[in-house]
């Protein structure tokens, strides 16, 4: 094809060399200390509107903002207009501009119109006195590949910059950009003076740190680069996880923020995980460079539905995350926020551990997951304490049996579970991903049932103490995405679908000696394209299940001798002094957090 040379290239480059120049090891302070902020992922997925993204950022000025929370994020796929839910669609129109870059969908945002790009909300959003930020997804949108449209600042196209082998493996709109090639460099550095014009404060950029091969290490010094040159401090987020540690060094001279795991939702067993991936990252922690944990599935997510998360999990996860210095981005709309949520949010007290204290680590680990952390206070010889009772009563419990691998090849979709229980006071059905990821890892236990003397009980009447799922609900005859369950094309009325992980508790009665089941990945999880291998385990306990736990922190491992003040930050208490240890009782799931020091 004829390309046509634009005068605008030079004049780009011209532009750039005239804005305020930034030192490329300054971006830490932009984020000094770890962002706080709002993101329209958990609640409106791939569809939120301008209307939408100003009623959050109001409510954030009303409520937030005067608590230290400033930043309002859209998330992915605002070009796409025609976007549903928290799924994407191959080859959907996207709204671009004539030089490959992706703008707001003005069935989206209206303002956008005219080629403001979203220079109007974030004039709006700044107006509240607060900072906004987009979602991009790394590389060079296929549609533009496919038109082959120029490069801004560049004689090439952008059929010349996409790595087509370079591809996300669950979004179908982008190709990785091998900027090694003439014209790459000047995609991004165009890409980021777009977002510069804008008045663009945060991008959080997806498909970029896993697994950090080589093409997606030389995108992310591309972008930082790209930053650097618009002259506008512009925060640095990296998505999703798991980051590899073997990157720490890398990412932390590169990016404000990135990901530690896969994306966070409400359930117990991927809060329970974030503890080892918090403690692992806490040698890459360091001010402006931020091991993120995912945003606060808190309040009302997913298009209105209340969060999973019981209350005690709920302080544990705002107790962690601040404990740890993890970025706090809330996932819930605001706008339908309540009481307890915002107390959540607007606790002044625990919001200064995470931002204003150093040296936080985990100090103790019990085999049976009592975890305690600690944090220095700058200019005090007071620390922060957070006691943590993250117990599975399944880790001391009797292994019964243990399943081979289970995938969309194995016969009959699953295993039959049948055990001899006698002397349990509980049960543990687990669901464990077998290796390769949690994608498509729908499970169900078809017929589960106890039998002995007693007779038969259904478990599926009698209901189960706690349950968790690595992902959507646990649900008698429904998958975890809400839908029937079905095995082999037929419907699964008496079963148990939940998403590995995925953990549920039974109590046994007396005269039952016997579980029965089978255990099995559900059609929706074979007809998945990715995933779908588990392995199952039965478990059984011979004591009830423990609905609490005495946590226990000597004095002397946090530098004290003799007797101590302690606070508790949750309830604004001034508690009893402590001699000899600090120790709370703390509810299953549940956190306590103290401020404690010297007596005076």
């Amino acid at each position: 094809m004829t390309r046509t040379r634009h005068p605008l290239p030079k004049l780009l480059a011209l532009a750039l060399a005239l804005l305020p120049a930034v030192h490329a090891a300054d971006f830490h302070t932009w984020a000094a200390t770890p962002p706080m902020g709002w993101n329209s992922w958990d609640c409106f997925g791939t569809t939120v509107t301008e209307a939408q993204t100003k009623a959050n950022a109001d409510f954030m000025a009303a409520k937030l903002k005067t608590h230290g929370w400033q930043y309002v994020v859209v998330d992915i796929e605002w070009y796409q207009p025609t976007a549903q839910g928290h799924d994407y669609t191959p080859g959907a129109k996207c709204a671009m501009d004539g030089y490959s870059r992706l703008v707001p969908a003005v069935e989206k945002f209206p303002s956008a119109a005219n080629g403001a790009g979203f220079k109007p909300l974030a004039t709006y959003v700044h107006s509240l006195g607060l900072k906004f930020g987009i979602h991009l997804m790394r590389g060079i949108a296929r549609q533009a590949v496919t038109q082959n449209t120029p490069i801004l600042g560049s004689d090439k196209h952008a059929a010349d910059i996409a790595d087509t082998s370079s591809i996300c493996g669950w979004n179908p709109d982008m190709y990785g950009v091998d900027v090694r090639r003439p014209g790459g460099q000047a995609y991004y550095d165009s890409l980021l003076a777009l977002y510069a014009g804008w008045g663009v404060d945060f991008i959080k950029v997806d498909d970029i740190p896993r697994p950090y091969d080589e093409v997606q290490k030389l995108e992310i010094e591309a972008i930082r680069s790209a930053i650097t040159k618009t002259g506008r401090p512009i925060v640095f987020s990296l998505s999703p996880g798991e980051t590899p540690l073997s990157r720490g060094a890398h990412v932390a001279d590169h990016a404000n923020m990135w990901r530690i795991s896969d994306d966070f939702w409400d359930n117990w067993s991927s809060l329970r995980s974030q503890f080892k991936r918090l403690h692992d990252w806490t040698p890459h922690r360091r001010a402006g460079a931020w091991p993120d944990a995912d945003m606060l599935p808190l309040g009302r997510v997913q298009f209105g539905r209340e969060t999973h998360f019981t209350r005690d999990e709920q302080f544990t996860l705002m107790t962690l995350w601040s404990i740890a210095r993890s970025p706090l981005i809330h996932g819930g709309d605001m706008t339908k926020t309540d009481d307890f949520t915002l107390s959540l949010l607007t606790n002044d007290e625990v919001l200064a551990v995470n931002q204003r204290s150093e040296n936080n680590r985990q100090l103790s680990r019990t085999d049976d997951s009592l975890i305690a952390w600690v944090a220095d206070i700058p200019g005090s010889a007071d620390k922060y304490v957070a006691l943590f009772n993250a117990r599975e009563d399944y880790e001391t419990a009797r292994k019964l049996q243990e399943t081979e691998v289970i995938d969309r090849h194995t016969p009959g979709q699953g295993v039959e579970l049948d055990v001899d229980i006698t002397g349990a006071k509980t049960l543990h059905l687990i669901a464990d991903d077998a290796g390769d990821g949690i994608t498509g890892d729908h499970v169900v236990w078809s017929d589960p049932r106890l039998t002995g003397p007693a007779g038969e009980l259904r478990l599926t009447k009698q209901g189960w103490v706690s349950a968790s799922t690595g992902w959507g609900n646990v649900a008698v005859g429904k998958g975890a995405a809400g839908a029937p369950l079905h095995l082999q094309g037929k419907p699964v009325a008496d079963g148990i679908g939940a998403h590995a992980p995925a953990h549920l508790a039974f109590a046994v009665p007396p005269g039952y000696t016997r579980f029965q089941a089978f255990a099995a990945i559900d059609d929706v999880g074979v007809g998945h394209k990715d995933g779908a291998t588990v392995r199952f385990r039965v478990l059984a306990g011979d004591a009830a299940i423990t609905p609490s736990a005495t946590v226990r922190v000597p004095l002397a491992d946090l530098g004290f001798s003799g007797e101590v003040r302690v606070r508790d930050l949750w309830t604004h208490t001034n508690l009893a002094p402590a001699k000899g240890e600090i120790s709370a009782e703390v509810p299953a799931h549940g956190a306590r957090l103290f401020r404690v020091g010297p007596a005076r």
